[in-house]
């Protein structure tokens, strides 16, 4: 009985120390047919009430070699936890998603690039606050550079 204590007490703690953050998946992965046009869906992780979290968002680009930003609805799907980002950018130029949030005093932040084909899992990166403009700056020029692609 006292190995199981440990073992719940110790599952505990590792979940507590992941803290909150995103993961993102492709549309067909929220399993919600009004997210089959979104660009990506996410969700919401270490968050103890996930219906409580604030969750934001920014499409950062590159058109023309002019910096452009533009802000993003950050669509909930039924789950809570779960939401779903639409293309409201431009086709043309170079773009990032900027994701951030907070739940519970804890914060969170994604920068996510976006190809022809879509986001990019691989070179997605995920932050315990949210992105500095250098991180996001640092994303647009490797993807303008086709370290993404």
């Amino acid at each position: 009985m006292l190995r199981l204590g440990i073992a719940a007490f110790a599952l505990g703690a590792l979940a507590f120390a992941e803290g909150f953050t995103f993961t993102i998946g492709n549309p067909v992965a929220s399993q919600n047919y009004a997210f089959k046009t979104a660009a990506f869906v996410f969700r919401t992780e270490g968050c103890a009430e996930p219906a409580k979290a604030q969750i934001g968002g920014s499409a950062e680009g590159i058109v023309r070699g002019a910096r452009r930003s533009i802000t993003l609805k950050v669509t909930p799907a039924s789950k809570p936890g779960v939401y779903g980002i639409y293309q409201n950018w431009p086709a043309e130029g170079e773009w990032v998603v900027n994701l951030r949030g907070t739940c519970a005093g804890e914060s969170a932040g994604a920068i996510v690039p976006l190809g022809p084909k879509g986001f990019i899992r691989e070179s997605s990166k995920f932050f315990p606050r949210s992105a500095t403009d250098a991180e996001i700056d640092a994303s647009l020029k490797a993807l303008s550079q086709g370290g993404n692609k």
